[in-house]
C-alpha cells in the first residue's frame, strides 16, 4: 500500500467497501504504520484512512448482528431454536440416574 497523493485519489471510498475488503485494507494500513518511515502528513492520512476502515468494519458487523438478532427474535426462528433448548443439562447424562 503506497501513500502518495496519486494513490489517495485512486482509493475507493470506504463506504463502497465490503467487510472483507475493508478488513484487508485495514490490516495493510496497520502494517504500514508499524513499519514506520513515513513522514508526518502521510502517517496522519494513513491513520485517518485506518479509522474510517475500522468504522466501516464496525458498520458491517453491526448490520450482521442486527440480522442475526432479527432471525432469532422471529417467531419462526424461535420454533427452530426450541429444539436446542435444554432446561436441564443433566437429562442427557445417563450416569446421573
Amino acid at each position: 500500500m503506497s501513500t502518495s497523493d496519486d494513490d489517495a485519489d485512486t482509493l475507493r471510498p470506504v463506504t463502497e467497501l465490503g467487510y472483507e475488503e475493508a478488513r484487508d485494507e485495514l490490516i495493510e494500513v496497520v502494517a504500514t504504520l508499524e513499519r514506520g518511515g513515513l513522514d508526518l502528513d502521510a502517517s496522519l492520512a494513513l491513520w485517518e484512512r485506518g479509522e474510517a476502515l475500522a468504522g466501516r468494519c464496525e458498520e458491517h458487523l453491526e448490520g450482521a448482528r442486527a440480522r442475526i438478532e432479527a432471525v432469532i427474535s422471529d417467531s419462526d426462528g424461535d420454533e427452530d431454536l426450541d429444539e436446542f433448548d435444554d432446561d436441564d443439562p443433566d437429562d442427557d447424562n445417563p450416569d446421573d440416574d
